[in-house]
């Protein structure tokens, strides 16, 4: 069973066991464009004390610099190179692990975070925001040119994915020989201002539906997210903490790297999912309500 945090004294010990805190963004210190309360405060205190603040965040739709300008509007302190998103783990991923020849591309389904995160690499694209691919008219086999250049598609989240893209992206994947299919996250859902919506791994469904295979996801929980960090950042895991709000990827991206976790419930799990008789399997170290209730120990 997880630890409930719920007195000051057990926040404390615990802000002062962990030397280095990573934290998601969505459902975890904001909603949408709105700051969960409190969320500040703490990251001050443990700025204060000395700790390590990392963003490890699976939305893919902004890069790190389009991130550090939301924490900018929100008022949340960060520099760019605290802030680990997917679009830019799977940009490393695809530019150091698969060493993509600077004559290949990348054909994208996602927004321009993922876009700039290519071009910070050096990785040529097409696709993404494209206006000839952001299009509702039908798509036509016969006028498709394919270009043999292309060796990996990457799918993330994508606000304007329609039936070209994914046809493209089933023309390549299916045609080009040695084509990778790479998803920056497998998220079902994420948490909105104003309630849940569709995620990155819903806009990779039909691929894998009609490829009838499993895309590389590089985004939390996977360990590539962690390995991304860890080759710029030094820290001890067994004195680092990871704080979400969703089990199957927060939570099993911290345990999966040995780190310890802290699970709000601000976000998509809610109690029932760790104390009701479907419980997860996927237990957290602690829980508390939400981050803002790390502020007790500022007021001791």
């Amino acid at each position: 069973m997880p630890a409930h945090l719920t007195t000051p004294q057990e926040y404390s010990l615990i802000i002062d066991k962990y030397d280095t805190w990573m934290f998601d963004c969505d459902g975890v210190l904001w909603h949408g464009d709105r700051l969960i309360e409190g969320a500040v405060e703490v990251l001050e205190i443990l700025r204060k004390r000395g700790k390590r603040v990392l963003f490890v965040t699976n939305n893919a739709s902004k890069s790190r610099k389009s991130y550090k300008a939301k924490f900018d509007t929100l008022g949340v302190e960060a520099s760019v190179e605290e802030i680990y998103g997917s679009a830019y783990a799977s940009a490393v991923y695809i530019s150091s692990v698969m060493k993509l020849p600077k004559d290949k591309k990348v054909y994208v389904i996602g927004m321009a975070g993922i876009e700039e995160e290519l071009r910070e690499e050096g990785v040529s694209f097409i696709g993404g925001t494209d206006p000839a691919d952001c299009t509702l008219e039908p798509f036509s086999l016969s006028s498709f040119t394919l270009d043999p250049n292309v060796q990996a598609v990457l799918c993330g989240l994508d606000l304007s994915v329609n039936y070209t893209k994914l046809s493209k992206a089933f023309q390549y994947l299916t045609r080009n020989p040695g084509c990778q299919f790479l998803v920056t996250n497998e998220d079902s859902t994420f948490p909105s201002a104003d309630g849940l919506l569709p995620g990155a791994g819903s806009i990779s469904a039909p691929l894998r539906f009609a490829l009838e295979k499993d895309p590389i996801s590089i985004g939390k929980p996977a360990k590539t997210m962690l390995d991304c960090i860890q080759a710029k950042v030094k820290f001890d895991p067994k004195r680092t903490i990871m704080v979400g709000d969703r089990l199957n990827t927060d939570i099993l991206f911290g345990q999966a790297g040995g780190l310890a976790t802290l699970l709000v419930l601000t976000g998509i799990t809610s109690k029932q999912d760790i104390t009701g008789p479907n419980a997860s399997p996927i237990v957290p170290d602690y829980v508390t309500q939400s981050i803002g209730d790390l502020r007790v120990v500022g007021e001791q």
